[in-house]
């Protein structure tokens, strides 16, 4: 299957899914999606796997991805794998001449990135990215508000993601610097980075000014409350448990940027987004994943300050994300998340760290090119 084909395929785009764990997600995406079908599943937890492909009738599992990658009857992959596989995955996908949804972030460096980014280039494929809190109802009507000046200038605003009590896998390749990258801020805060950018237009940042902590996860406190993960036996932690950062755009707006795993705070497991514009603002507060009574807009009628709760519809954040993946396989439309965007947020994660880091506000030299 190339690049590009008819938007009413007489078949539906084939696809494998590697990774059984955040994999489930884009599962239960495509299953929303009538031009696609999962017909090959690949993870190391094959129990979990066997599972999978009973419950969405699943033709063919593997336990090595390269497997998957050989069969011929595969067009296209999910990779829902943790973020140090997501490079060598992407390119040996790009080398069998497999598109590419690959989960968020796209990589743990700007380098991994350009090289992900270049090899969907050269093989002329797509390559693009889940986020998938962008589907969020609530979000796209912030967005289209944005986007037709309702709002006027944005000229502040802020994006949050914090537990208190969430590390996830203490131990794990989550609290591993070499294996993640990074803690709260490339696994949470690069949610609402993104959805913060977006809906403002996706505005070139310039510069950052960041600070970074980690005072209870070294002390194995902290971690995920119940049963999803546990704590490894001599766990190491590695990566910061909160990290705040202001970035400065070219526009002359600001983004004030909160996120934690643990933390002692009021806050359960909550995000959110604000805008502040000149003619009118926006609050997206999100607690414990809610779809519903998440969103207030704010403005005047008259001189007399208003408020509009939007009545929300539930939305299944990956479904939207697969469909759009779907059209730029079958009708060359740019992907949204793209590669591109991906890389933009990784540049900006990079450059917030090496702020935390070095104690310093630092200018971005290469700021994006995005639309």
């Amino acid at each position: 299957m190339g690049s590009k084909k008819s938007s009413t395929p007489s078949e539906p785009v084939r696809i494998g899914v590697i990774g059984c764990g955040a994999g489930l997600f884009h599962l239960e995406g495509y299953a929303e999606e009538p031009r696609a079908k999962v017909v090959a599943l690949a993870g190391l937890d094959t129990e979990r796997c066997q599972q999978l492909s009973k419950r969405f009738d699943i033709p063919h599992v593997f336990g090595e991805y390269t497997e998957l990658l050989a069969h011929p009857n595969v067009d296209a992959v999910s990779i829902a794998t943790p973020n140090f596989l997501h490079l060598p995955m992407t390119l040996a996908a790009f080398d069998a001449g497999k598109h590419v949804l690959v989960e968020k972030p796209l990589a743990r460096t700007v380098e991994e990135g350009e090289r992900m980014v270049e090899a969907a280039k050269q093989a002329k494929l797509v390559l693009a990215i889940a986020y998938n809190r962008r589907s969020r109802h609530d979000v796209n009507i912030v967005h289209d508000q944005v986007a037709r000046g309702a709002l006027g200038r944005i000229y502040h605003a802020k994006a949050f993601w914090m537990r208190r009590s969430g590390i996830p896998g203490l131990g794990s390749w989550f609290t591993s610097k070499e294996l993640a990258g990074g803690g709260p801020l490339i696994d949470l805060g690069v949610h609402v980075l993104d959805m913060a950018l977006w809906m403002m237009g996706n505005p070139t940042v310039t510069s950052v000014s960041a600070a970074s902590y980690a005072e209870l996860g070294p002390k194995h406190k902290g971690h995920w409350q119940g049963s999803r993960f546990t704590v490894a036996e001599n766990a190491k932690y590695e990566v910061e448990d909160f990290l705040t950062a202001l970035l400065r755009m070219k526009d002359g707006a600001t983004l004030q940027l909160d996120t934690s795993w643990a933390g002692f705070t009021g806050h359960t497991d909550e995000f959110g987004v604000s805008l502040m514009g000149s003619e009118g603002g926006a609050e997206i507060h999100v607690k414990d994943y809610a779809q519903v009574g998440t969103l207030r807009l704010f403005g005047e009628l008259d001189g007399v300050p208003t408020i509009i709760e939007p009545r929300l519809v539930p939305r299944g954040g990956h479904g939207q994300i697969i469909h759009q993946f779907v059209d730029s396989i079958l009708d060359g439309a740019p992907a949204n998340p793209s590669g591109e965007e991906g890389l933009d947020r990784v540049r900006l994660i990079e450059t917030i760290y090496q702020s935390a880091a070095e104690g310093r506000e630092l200018t971005i030299s290469e700021p994006s090119n995005l639309p």
